[in-house]
């Protein structure tokens, strides 16, 4: 098998190995045309790229303000919510009692994430949201209109949290430095 490798090796033109490798300071760099990974691995660190890719991209940016470690803190208590929060749900009159909690950390995430969402979203689609904080974390209460009780029971907590497209808006606020909530 050897033998056949380097036969092969020996046989190739220097033409064709150019056409395929550039040599950018002794790395060697294939040329044909491959897909590119698109993901950068990390949900969080994909955020941020995305973020900033907006912020450059854009003339008007103010520099000064931008914070995107802000950002980063928000992504945080994102993952610590969504990853690390318990949650005890309880149906109610017309809507759910979601009690979160949690330990250290992921207790001022839940409280930081119930009540800037509860604040944001309500009275969005009609859906009512209350929240407050408890021991361990926070209590957040959702009314929808009567036709979406369903929706809100499938949903859960965190579908009540992930739900509408605002999240991207939001983190370009925060990292643009400004206060969205």
């Amino acid at each position: 098998m050897f033998r056949t490798l380097l036969l092969a090796a020996c046989l190739a033109s220097p033409a064709a190995l150019a056409q395929n490798h550039h040599d950018h300071g002794g790395h060697m760099a294939k040329t044909t045309a491959q897909p590119a990974p698109k993901e950068p691995g990390q949900s969080a660190f994909a955020a941020i790229q995305e973020v900033v890719a907006i912020l450059e991209a854009d003339p008007a940016t103010d520099w000064s303000k931008v914070n995107i470690e802000a950002l980063r803190a928000h992504l945080i208590d994102m993952s610590n919510v969504t990853l690390a929060a318990q949650v005890n749900a309880e149906p109610i009159e017309g809507g759910m009692r979601f009690s979160v909690t949690g330990v250290g950390p992921v207790m001022e995430s839940i409280r930081r994430m119930t009540l800037a969402h509860a604040a944001t979203m309500n009275d969005v689609d009609g859906w009512r949201f209350e929240a407050s904080p408890i021991e361990g974390g926070a209590v957040l209460t959702v009314r929808p209109p009567k036709a979406d009780l369903d929706k809100l029971r499938g949903l859960g907590f965190m579908g009540v949290m992930a739900r509408g497209m605002h999240h991207q808006a939001h983190h370009l606020a925060i990292a643009r430095g400004g206060h969205p909530h």
